[in-house]
């Protein structure tokens, strides 16, 4: 039975003075990818793919470099798009994160609305997994796109109810029906 991994990639170095998705790992997130990559959670990986987002990037060469895999890129596997607001402090990015997820419909001080997100890492996902070869197929992006698309694979409304605690987290889908296997659990230990 193939599966499909999400991957939320891990820990970043925060730089309020660069565009958000051009955060790299920290040593923490390179770390944990580290073991990811390590662990049997991995084996069958027959193809990667991950967002074009720097920090995606990295977490996703870290994979195809153990399992000597090449890792391809999708912009539409991105985060939700807040380049309207750009960095903003811890607290109020948890804000207007519940926000976003609170109102779906609606577009958060200019951010792309959930709906519209959810929409996007569907069908980039799908139109991915169309042209994958069989096996397992990881799939590293962030935690907010994982967690709409997690949503619509449970079949629920959009909830923060859903997401992940922290960075570094994945889960897992039957890639024939789509039936959720598990929910977010972390890559590795903090």
């Amino acid at each position: 039975m193939d599966e499909v991994i999400f991957v939320s990639h891990p820990e970043v170095e925060v730089d309020p003075g660069r565009p958000v998705p051009q955060w790299s790992l920290s040593p923490t997130g390179r770390a944990r990818m580290h073991a990811f990559a390590a662990s049997p959670a991995v084996e069958g990986v027959k193809s990667i793919h991950a967002s074009t987002e720097v920090k995606a990037v990295e977490s996703a060469i870290i994979l195809a470099d153990r399992l000597d895999l090449s890792a391809h890129r999708l912009e539409a596997l991105g985060e939700n798009d807040r380049s309207a607001t750009g960095f903003v402090p811890p607290a109020k990015f948890e804000e207007l994160a519940n926000r976003f997820f609170a109102r779906p419909d609606e577009s958060v001080m200019g951010w792309e609305r959930a709906v519209d997100a959810q929409t996007r890492i569907r069908m980039a996902v799908d139109s991915l997994l169309a042209s994958a070869p069989a096996g397992h197929v990881a799939i590293i992006a962030h935690g907010g796109v994982g967690t709409l698309l997690l949503c619509h694979h449970l079949g629920v409304r959009i909830s923060r109810d859903y997401d992940q605690p922290f960075q570094g987290h994945f889960w897992r889908f039957r890639r024939r029906d789509r039936q959720v296997l598990h929910k977010w659990q972390p890559i590795a230990p903090r």
